[in-house]
């Protein structure tokens, strides 16, 4: 089974990386009378991560100054908030986003659902030292006391980090939990929600790919139609992102995308966290995804629901071709070598 290949938006600089450069443009730009808002997207759109925390550095090296701060004394509205969002190290963003979603009255299950339903076992480990290092709490407390019911359990489930990271697949163990999937929900009086938890939040995503075919064979009947009929509330829409990630995970983010725009009126919060924990990881497939899926580019999308430098700088975001040097396999994310070298080619040629 050949790897998969994903690329992200965002590929920063590389090798022609220059902290001070980026902090000197950053403090021209907010220095004196008025802000160069072209000045900071710039900066902002074309560094990685990384190398952004770099430049906070400098930053503060140079000018004896805090980037942040700086930012917040003049910008506002979504265009300071993306921007501020884009200065903190990947972790601690996605430990601040869960955070936010547990704050004040109310929980915001969609954020937690999308952050941790789909890490991996690595990445819920950064996310948990993060969210304690941060806000000197524990995650799972914290979900314990802000959750309730079977979706507490699926969430606490998750965070523990002990899914299996087997790459073999046993058939006769897949036809086992597919049958024990089907009995515990179609062929079952009421649903047994542990079956699920216990199948979908332990087992390795190629084991759960082979159940989930399995599942269609044996029941006529996707699992996520399943989970769909079968359950209601948040632990069903923490099932079906899990089924629907491990199915197709560029299709489950596209859709994620898709409803952050739709309808009246733009969810800003989660297209925000959308951008931001995608755009270097796998955001240019999404798009290619979303554009075949809704017959509309992404940044077009984007385009049409915002407005201003918030705008502008969520369109640097998510463009790769509008912003970005050549590709440097270096900075790929999962390489399948053969389209590495038609990317690769195509980026030569052009």
């Amino acid at each position: 089974m050949a790897l998969r290949y994903y690329q992200g938006t965002v590929v920063g600089q590389g090798n022609k990386l220059d902290t001070e450069a980026a902090a000197k443009k950053l403090r021209k730009a907010m220095k004196g009378l008025g802000t160069d808002e072209k000045a900071i997207i710039e900066v902002l759109s074309t560094h990685s991560n990384s190398e952004i925390q770099q430049v906070k550095d400098t930053y503060k090296t140079c000018f004896g100054r805090v980037l942040g701060e700086d930012i917040m004394d003049e910008l506002s509205g979504h265009f300071e908030k993306l921007s501020l969002y884009l200065l903190l190290p990947r972790t601690h963003f996605q430990a601040y986003c869960l955070h936010q979603a547990m704050e004040g009255l109310g929980t915001n299950e969609t954020a937690l659902i999308e952050i941790l339903c789909t890490c991996n076992n690595r990445e819920i480990e950064a996310i948990k030292e993060a969210y304690k290092e941060r806000f000197k709490s524990d995650l799972e407390k914290d979900l314990e006391g802000d959750t309730s019911g079977h979706f507490r359990r699926v969430l606490v489930s998750i965070v523990q980090g002990n899914r299996s990271e087997e790459q073999t697949i046993d058939p006769d163990e897949v036809k086992k939990n597919a049958k024990e999937l089907k009995k515990a929900g179609v062929k079952k009086v009421g649903t047994d929600e542990s079956v699920f938890n216990r199948i979908l939040c332990t087992r390795s995503i190629p084991h759960l790919q082979a159940v989930f075919e399995e599942y269609i064979k044996i029941d006529g009947q996707d699992i996520t139609e399943a989970i769909k009929s079968e359950m209601s509330g948040s632990v069903r829409d923490a099932f079906l992102a899990i089924a629907r990630y491990v199915s197709d995970p560029l299709d489950y983010f596209a859709e994620c995308f898709y409803n952050s725009m739709k309808g009246a009126g733009t969810d800003d919060e989660r297209l925000m966290q959308l951008v931001v924990n995608h755009c270097e990881v796998d955001l240019k497939d999404i798009a290619e995804v979303y554009l075949k899926k809704y017959k509309k580019g992404l940044s077009r999308a984007i385009q049409d629901d915002t407005s201003g430098d918030y705008r502008k700088l969520l369109t640097r975001l998510t463009n790769l071709s509008v912003i970005q040097p050549a590709i440097d396999p270096a900075m790929l994310t999962v390489v399948d070598l053969d389209q590495a070298k038609q990317q690769l080619d195509g980026a030569k040629s052009s």
